[in-house]
């Protein structure tokens, strides 16, 4: 999926790349990462999310989704649930 071009109505293919790049970035098991639902709690509940994931996540985000986040927009409301981070991805694509 890496330089693939995600169109904004493509939530579900943005979920997918989100529980994918949490996977691999935080070593989760894949039913473990199945598991996450828009109300998973994140960051401060998933101990593999620390300050120092957050970056590789983010990173891999822009990555496989082709967009941008700057360092002003990074806060704990976007990183509080799994549904959260998703909404904050889907905003981002380029329309």
């Amino acid at each position: 999926m890496t330089g693939r071009t995600v169109l904004p109505n493509d939530t579900y293919i943005v979920e997918t790349t989100v529980r994918g790049v949490l996977r691999d970035v935080l070593g989760l098991s894949e039913a473990r990462a199945a598991e996450l639902r828009s109300e998973t709690p994140l960051f401060g509940a998933m101990p593999e999310l620390d300050s120092m994931a957050v970056a590789g996540v983010l990173t891999e985000m822009e990555e496989r989704l082709g967009i941008l986040i700057d360092d002003d927009e990074v806060d704990g409301e976007m990183l509080e649930t799994f549904g959260a981070l998703v909404r904050f991805a889907t905003d981002k694509v380029p329309q």
